[in-house]
C-alpha cells in the first residue's frame, strides 16, 4: 500500500509497460526495425499481450505440452505450401475478437517480431481482405493432423529431402 492506496496488480504494470514502449528499445533509444504489414506495433504489441500471451507466453516460448511455441519457429510455416492460411486458421487466431484490419497487423507482428530470422525473402505481409477470406473456414478437429504434416514438411525442408 502506498498512502492508502493498494498497488495495481503485476499485469496492469506489465501492460502498461509493453504499452508505453518500456522495454522495447526505450532504454536505449534503438529504434524499431520497420514491419511491413504492421501500421501500429504498439497496437499490435498490447493485442498480442491481450490475446495470445496467455497461452504463447511473453516471449513466444509456448508450452510444450499444450501451445506450439512461436519465438524462432513460426515464420518457418510461410515456407512450406498450406503454412500461411494455417497461421490464420487456427481456432485461436480465426475466432479472436479482432475486427480483420487487426488480426492482419497482429499476425504480421508476430512472424515478424518472434520469428524474423525465418521470414521468406518475398514475405507479403497479411492483409485484412486475405485475413477475411482465411477466418471464414477455422480448423477445428483437423488443427493436430494439419500441423503435424506441415511441421514434417518444415522438417523436411530442413533437411533437403
Amino acid at each position: 500500500m502506498i498512502a492508502g492506496r493498494l498497488l495495481p496488480p503485476l499485469s496492469a504494470i506489465a501492460l502498461f509497460a509493453a504499452a508505453s514502449g518500456a522495454g522495447v528499445g526505450a532504454e536505449t533509444g534503438a529504434v524499431p526495425a520497420p514491419m511491413p504489414g504492421v501500421a501500429n506495433p504498439r497496437q499490435a504489441r498490447i493485442d498480442y499481450i491481450l490475446k495470445c500471451q496467455g497461452c504463447h507466453q511473453p516471449e513466444g516460448g509456448g508450452d510444450i505440452a499444450h501451445t506450439p511455441p512461436l519465438n524462432g519457429e513460426v515464420a518457418r510455416f510461410l515456407h512450406v505450401p498450406g503454412g500461411r492460411e494455417f497461421l490464420a486458421r487456427v481456432p485461436g487466431v480465426a475466432s479472436v475478437d479482432l475486427n480483420d484490419e487487426r488480426l492482419a497487423q497482429l499476425l504480421n507482428w508476430t512472424v515478424q517480431h518472434f520469428d524474423r530470422g525465418n521470414l521468406p525473402a518475398d514475405f507479403a505481409p497479411y492483409s485484412a481482405a486475405e485475413i477475411s477470406q482465411l477466418r471464414r473456414r477455422p480448423l477445428r478437429l483437423e488443427r493436430e493432423a494439419t500441423r503435424a504434416s506441415l511441421v514434417a514438411a518444415i522438417g523436411e525442408r530442413a533437411t533437403g529431402y
